[in-house]
């Protein structure tokens, strides 16, 4: 990892990383009332200009993908992982014809740019990227999808605001410290909805949707069984089992959970990790054992 870089964006700099992105537009006077039948926040309470995060949920409430949906008038930009991208796309279109709405997969006219640490994106604007502006989703990173014919103007803008760009292994630990999860790797088609545990992502009082029936059940009548949270431990904890897919135990030996993905944080100088812990065991401050090595349960994000 280059730490040189992390450290510049850890002390008040920033980075980024261009990769490949989703964006699907949804619009037509009932893509309100489309969209809110389809995901699990409430899509009649955003307001033009405004976002909202959002998952995408099977007819079991299994995760089909993580979502964040940007208002525009009567069209609804919603963007999403490469690895969902698809999979999101059919989905919406398979109901192209069933009421007065388009959906659009926009994801070949943009390139995807994935920022982290304290740049205030507006600057870029000024810098001038084209007349049509970036599109930007702001949440533990900043998500902005440029117009093709933009990038080269728009990551030289980038350049010029000492914005470093990020490689694989950077990346991977600016997304764990900033309590990311990566579909593939932390959620996937097994994972309920609720399990990924991140706060404002589904609305309890809306109408119906797809899942909805299974989701209310756990929430108004218990709970998950596990729950994707923050797990550290001291250095080099590698060497003692903690590792993506390693089991977490009590120190009484019971299966408490299982870890997903894992990185060193040269900032907070631990070994930290995303995992599944079983519900009875998500206290933070909770000490459990992956292998021979103990953790800690700890909120995420790691590092704000």
């Amino acid at each position: 990892m280059d730490i040189d870089a992390y450290n510049q964006i850890r002390s008040g700099g920033a980075g980024f990383m261009e990769m490949p992105g989703g964006l699907i537009a949804v619009s037509g006077k009932e893509a309100v009332q489309f969209l809110d039948g389809m995901i699990t926040n409430d899509m009649k309470t955003i307001a033009d200009g405004e976002q909202m995060l959002a998952a995408f949920p099977n007819a079991q409430g299994r995760l089909l993908g993580i979502i964040r949906v940007l208002r525009q008038g009567h069209r609804f930009l919603v963007e999403t992982e490469e690895a969902t991208r698809e999979k999101v796309y059919q989905n919406l279109f398979r109901f192209t014809f069933a009421g007065d709405f388009l959906v659009e997969d926009l994801s070949e006219q943009f390139r995807f740019f994935e920022l982290f640490g304290e740049l205030d994106h507006r600057s870029l604007f000024v810098l001038g990227v084209s007349t049509n502006e970036p599109i930007v989703f702001e949440g533990r990173s900043t998500c902005v999808f440029v117009p093709a014919d933009s990038a080269v103007v728009f990551r030289k803008s980038l350049h010029e605001l000492e914005c470093i760009e990020i490689g694989d292994e950077l990346y991977e630990t600016l997304r764990i410290e900033s309590g990311i999860p990566k579909y593939g790797v932390d959620m996937d088609e097994n994972t309920i909805v609720p399990e990924v545990g991140l706060d404002g992502m589904i609305s309890y009082t809306k109408g119906c949707y797809i899942g909805q029936e299974i989701i209310a059940r756990i929430h108004f009548r218990g709970h998950v069984a596990k729950q994707l949270t923050g797990l550290m431990s001291e250095p080099p904890a590698s060497e003692g089992g903690f590792l993506p897919s390693a089991e977490l135990a009590t120190p009484e030996g019971k299966n408490a959970g299982r870890i997903t993905s894992v990185t060193y944080s040269p900032k907070l100088e631990k070994d930290i990790a995303l995992a599944y812990v079983r519900y009875d065991h998500l206290a933070e401050g909770t000490e459990l054992l992956a292998g021979e090595t103990p953790v800690r349960v700890t909120k995420v994000p790691f590092i704000e």
